[in-house]
């Protein structure tokens, strides 16, 4: 059986007070609960503070390019079918630079996890607002605030059938973490939104406000619900939902190609002869 220890990466050099503590220390958990080895993970991750969370994880990680999270562990589970992959963007990496690859990872179905940092803000690049600030948010690179209208990746996902949506808060570890197993467990696209404060460049959405309008969803939500989902999805304000909005059954995308179906690329025999004759076509 795995343990916490075993996950053991190098220091994390977040701020101090960062949500993004909580965040690492419940997948951590998750993992060991769910009994999974290191060696049976990949992490990949993009660019900002939430990219530097497979660093502190001893497993197999690849850290990308700004925003292209999602099209590499599509690629890595579609190569071998036997690794949890698992996605961990923020709310601008995944929603902003990223926000094409997220709509087709919906589309196509691929059994990943997405994990996103949403701190309403770049926390990396120094505070200027993401597609999830709100409008009016105030920075540096916005002195007269946001003009745009923030994006409701929940309700976005529930509109296009993702196949698992879900929303937690960083400071509910013990239900976060029974979030990420859930949503690690789920077959297909998994979407788990994760609400952190980001303490040095967000003074609004503090832990504070947080936990004043966060609530779980009731016992007997029925996340099959897709109408009841997408209204539960637009709720925002003076009560926040965290918890599974939605979940369907769809065929994964490594089910749906042929010669994959059976046996991922990685068992497969590979001949450079064949490789050859195939390149000779295009002479």
């Amino acid at each position: 059986m795995p343990t916490f220890e075993a996950y053991e990466g190098q220091t994390p050099t977040w701020c101090p007070g960062c949500g993004n503590f909580q965040i690492l220390s419940s997948l951590k958990k998750a993992l060991v609960e769910l009994g999974i080895e290191p060696w049976e993970v990949l992490l990949v991750s993009g660019i900002g503070q939430s990219g530097k969370l497979p660093h502190y994880m001893k497993c197999h990680t690849f850290n990308g390019l700004h925003g292209r999270t999602l099209p590499v562990a599509t690629a890595a589970k579609l190569a071998n079918h036997s690794l949890h992959v698992i996605a961990v963007a923020g709310d601008g990496d995944c929603y902003g630079e990223g926000g094409n690859h997220f709509l087709h990872a919906i589309r196509r179905n691929p059994n990943i996890t997405l994990l996103v940092h949403n701190n309403q803000i770049y926390g990396l690049t120094k505070g200027q607002a993401s597609p999830t600030s709100a409008r009016g948010t105030r920075s540096k690179a916005q002195p007269f605030g946001a003009v745009s209208e923030p994006m409701n990746p929940l309700a976005l996902a529930v509109s296009q059938d993702c196949s698992f949506v879900a929303r937690g808060f960083s400071g509910d570890q013990e239900y976060l973490k029974e979030l990420m197993k859930a949503a690690i467990t789920h077959k297909g696209f998994a979407l788990l939104d994760i609400l952190q404060p980001c303490v040095s460049f967000n003074k609004i959405n503090t832990f504070k406000w947080y936990r004043d309008r966060v609530y779980r969803l009731e016992e007997d939500y029925d996340p099959s619900n897709r109408l009841k989902a997408f209204e539960k999805a637009l709720e925002w304000g003076e009560r926040i939902p965290n918890g599974i909005f939605y979940k369907n059954n769809r065929e994964t995308l490594e089910e749906l190609i042929p010669v994959i179906r059976e046996q991922p690329l990685v068992r497969q025999k590979f001949s450079v002869e064949e490789v050859k004759r195939e390149l000779e076509k295009f002479y």
